[in-house]
């Protein structure tokens, strides 16, 4: 697969703060989809501008398809990126209507080539019969998918998302972030799209760079971000999940509070800490009536199809768990659980 982008060791400061990126390294293949996730504040947005030109950097690289677009240097402008951007207000022409809207980075096209990309865009993005409406017209969602068809039209070779579906109704925003994965690998567009919902960062993305505090923690499918976080903060901010200690006994076994381990998996780890402790996540823990183990509700969460339990083992140690919606327990009930674990993530108190 080509490399369509390369940040190679990137910094950027403002001079009210210090660093907001450190020693950015990041590779984008040609059509990838990827998301950039973290808090607020962590820095996401603004490497997204400095991607697109609107922000210069201090020291690094930006090299777009071999050639190199930012450098403490130089600072290609915006508009020589060939990169379409969707903001996270939309951004749309209030007195336009839709196709006045899409059109209007169209330069150097007669008047029915125009017409004819408004209407494939307006297809593509299921808006035909909404072309004469304006912006006050339209949903949420209309007004997302304008965005994105504006963004389109110029034919970018990067198509730049800052927060697209912040401003979307919940209800909708599901199928909306599925379908509009579904076009862009469709139009086979290299994306960056930045978010902090991980769940659409995970519906939407080939790869995931985690951020924090101006520095990317962890790079990777969604698969490995959630089940191999590679330190502790991506294990916190990805997911659901409490630590545990873990202890040698008498027998030369390693455990947690709950059960034994198997040592194979998590030899590495124990020799690389000397006070270590294991995250569990909800899914770690099944929810079994016969089991001998117990545990007691002290809260629960529907969610339609399941319950999210937390629980308390043992009087001292939370723990989550999820079951079936039919398994409906009380606060204060006593359940049984088990431990049915396949990754083992540790790391030191």
């Amino acid at each position: 697969m080509d490399t369509k982008l390369i940040i190679s060791n990137l910094s950027l400061a403002f001079e009210e703060k210090e660093n907001v990126l450190t020693n950015i390294d990041l590779e984008i293949h040609d059509s990838e989809i990827v998301c950039l996730l973290g808090p607020s504040g962590c820095g996401k947005t603004t490497l997204l501008r400095a991607i697109a030109g609107f922000e210069t950097i201090n020291s690094g690289s930006i090299i777009k398809d071999g050639v190199c677009v930012s450098n403490h240097l130089e600072n290609t402008p915006v508009a020589s990126r060939n990169m379409g951007m969707v903001f996270q207000d939309y951004a749309l022409f209030p007195n336009m209507d839709v196709k006045a809207n899409i059109s209007f980075g169209l330069k150097d096209l007669s008047k029915k080539e125009k017409s004819d990309r408004v209407d494939y865009l307006l297809d593509l993005v299921d808006l035909q019969n909404h072309k004469k409406k304006y912006p006050y017209e339209l949903s949420g969602g209309e007004q997302q998918r304008v965005a994105l068809a504006r963004a389109l039209a110029p034919s970018p070779d990067i198509l730049l998302m800052d927060e697209p579906f912040s401003n979307i109704d919940e209800e909708i925003k599901e199928d909306l972030v599925s379908d509009i994965r579904v076009l862009l690998k469709q139009l086979k567009i290299t994306s960056i799209i930045v978010t902090h919902d991980q769940y659409e960062a995970f519906n939407l993305a080939d790869k995931v760079a985690i951020i924090n505090d101006g520095k990317i923690q962890q790079v990777g499918n969604s698969y490995d971000i959630y089940h191999k976080p590679k330190n502790k903060f991506v294990a916190d901010f990805i997911g659901l999940g409490v630590f545990m200690p873990v202890k040698k006994t008498n027998n030369n076994d390693f455990e947690i509070p709950i059960g034994i381990l198997d040592y194979t998996k998590i030899k590495d780890d124990l020799l690389k800490y000397k006070n270590p402790e294991m995250l569990i996540r909800p899914d770690d823990i099944i929810h079994n009536d016969a089991s001998d183990l117990k545990a007691v509700v002290l809260e629960k969460q529907f969610r339609g199809a399941e319950f999210l339990y937390r629980l308390l083992y043992n009087e001292k140690y939370p723990l989550l768990c999820y079951a079936p919606s039919h398994h409906n327990h009380e606060i204060g009930e006593s359940i049984g659980i088990e431990l049915d674990m396949e990754h083992y993530v540790i790391f030191e108190k």
